[in-house]
């Protein structure tokens, strides 16, 4: 069912206050810094104190340090003569880190602080899921489905509660998906009321302004400047929104669809999904044009002469620094106990231990464990695999576009990895599938669309679809339970702990 606009928003809200509390309940647990948090929170503070990051007393991930932070002591700066003494190297730009300083400016440097904004995006994602489920569809049940299998996935939920930077590019690329999706809806009805009052010609209309395009172009630049993997998606959401501005030219019937497409939105695509994306990109970096002091910056150098040798001395400097982010990120090879090759995603054969903390009382028993383990909800990832094999050979019968749209962001999310990870041999790690996360719920949800069927399907047609999409909802929701503690550091015993973890490469140490 399509349902009244007012069930069409408050089935998609009730949803997201559900996975909101699952999010914010306990979010200053564990009061540790978990994983890479030691990066992201300080350089988060840095910037919010210096306009941009700098070393700490010791070295970046410094046990020491984040002790003194926990303690409320926060002098672990360096006091530098000049200001490029300090100066920090960083290999991802700067907004994931600006949207976890606004917790810590908002609520202190603590572990509610620092992982708030973290608990913001990945709750609001929720909301975001489930009205793009129900546009795509046409129906509230779908779209409030769509939220509920979201907020039940174990690693959407631990990065909602962690303060690393991919909850915020899944954000940002959803965003931008979603607008996307509505600038389609928009532009096809103005097509639609244009060839109800004109002849048909060879080109069509001009579509007039865009800015749904504009602001997802917005969106996926911000996901590039949360960091550079943005890009992949960026690329992907541009071709598919030009097919979809040739394919309803096409569809309603214009002699030339596809040169009225290069003709008449071209220009505005490119400067909606490049030029737009470009200046949020470098936006983002405004406080390291302004401030001496960031890596590379080259301040006396550029101040040296007039405004315009400033700005080009600027530049020059930024896209150097850019080049060698390039490099660190190309030649990042180092071993971790977690890492994991992209191939292995879709079964979740290694998550990343995020927390871990073994003795101590409170459970009942001898021993005890308080754990959070950045894994997927198994029933939900093997589902929606699934359902993905399934969208394959329905886009590939009857060419649907909502199949297509998922399959093409599911590719853009996965399988650039593949490239690095024989190419380069570069170090990866589950969490980096967070961004196709929301396509993988998309795609399962679609597909229980199907076993629903239409409006208009027999009554036991329906019945029988209903009771597998809320099959399917429950047993997601009974293994993402079972997970929980797990995910949330709760205090269990040794052997409720063992028995969580579902595959032994889930615990055993990797290979050098």
């Amino acid at each position: 069912m399509q349902g009244a606009p007012l069930w069409g928003w408050l089935g998609p809200v009730l949803v997201t206050v559900f996975g909101g509390i699952l999010r914010f309940v306990r979010l200053g647990d564990p009061r540790a810094v978990v994983f890479d948090e030691t990066f992201y929170i300080k350089d988060a503070y840095s910037l919010l104190t210096f306009g941009v990051e700098r070393h700490t007393l010791g070295d970046v991930k410094d046990p020491i340090a984040d002790r003194r932070i926990l303690a409320g002591n926060l002098d672990i700066w360096k006091h530098c003569p000049e200001p490029s003494d300090c100066a920090a190297f960083v290999a991802h730009p700067p907004l994931g880190k600006w949207m976890i300083g606004l917790g810590e400016w908002m609520f202190g440097m603590n572990p509610f602080g620092w992982r708030f904004a973290a608990a913001v995006v990945g709750t609001l994602s929720i909301l975001l899921i489930a009205r793009v489920a129900r546009r795509m569809t046409r129906s509230t049940l779908l779209g409030c489905l769509a939220g509920l299998l979201l907020a039940l996935d174990g690693l959407h939920l631990v990065l909602s509660r962690t303060a690393l930077l991919d909850i915020f590019l899944m954000f940002w690329v959803l965003a931008g998906f979603a607008c996307l999706v509505v600038d389609r809806d928009r532009a096809r009805d103005r097509l639609a009321a244009w060839c109800e009052t004109h002849p048909l010609t060879s080109y069509g209309p001009r579509l007039g302004p865009r800015p749904w395009r504009v602001a997802a172009g917005v969106c996926l630049g911000a996901a590039c400047a949360v960091k550079w993997s943005g890009i992949f998606f960026l690329v992907a959401f541009a071709v598919l929104s030009f097919v979809w501005d040739m394919g309803a030219r096409r569809a309603v019937g214009l002699r030339e669809p596809y040169k009225g497409t290069f003709a008449l939105d071209l220009p505005q695509a490119t400067a909606a999904m490049g030029l737009a994306p470009a200046l949020t990109f470098v936006a983002s970096w405004a406080s390291w044009f302004a401030r001496d002091g960031g890596y590379g910056r080259g301040w006396a150098q550029a101040t040296s002469s007039g405004p315009l040798f400033f700005v080009v001395d600027s530049v020059r400097s930024w896209l150097q620094y850019q080049v060698q982010v390039l490099g660190y990120h190309t030649g990042l090879d180092l071993y971790h106990p977690y890492k994991s090759e992209p191939w292995t995603w879709p079964v979740l054969f290694r998550p990343v231990l995020f927390a871990q903390e073994t003795g101590g009382t409170g459970c009942g028993a001898r021993d005890c464990s308080e754990t959070v383990i950045g894994a997927g909800t198994p029933a939900l990832w093997f589902a929606a695999w699934l359902a993905l094999l399934g969208c394959v050979v329905w886009y590939s019968s009857a060419r649907d576009w909502r199949a297509g749209a998922v399959l093409l962001a599911v590719a853009a999310g996965w399988l650039p990895w593949f490239y690095y990870a024989v190419a380069d041999h570069r170090t990866m790690y589950l969490f980096y599938m967070i961004p196709v996360v929301p396509f993988m719920v998309l795609g399962l949800t679609l597909v229980a669309g199907l076993a629903l069927g239409r409006q208009d399907a027999r009554p036991g047609r329906r019945a029988a679809g209903s009771a597998v999409a809320g099959a399917l909802a429950l047993v997601v929701l009974i293994n993402f339970w079972w997970l929980y503690p797990v995910l949330t550091g709760e205090t269990i015993t040794q052997a409720q702990w063992w028995a969580r973890m579902l595959m032994r490469s889930w615990v055993e140490a990797a290979p050098k």
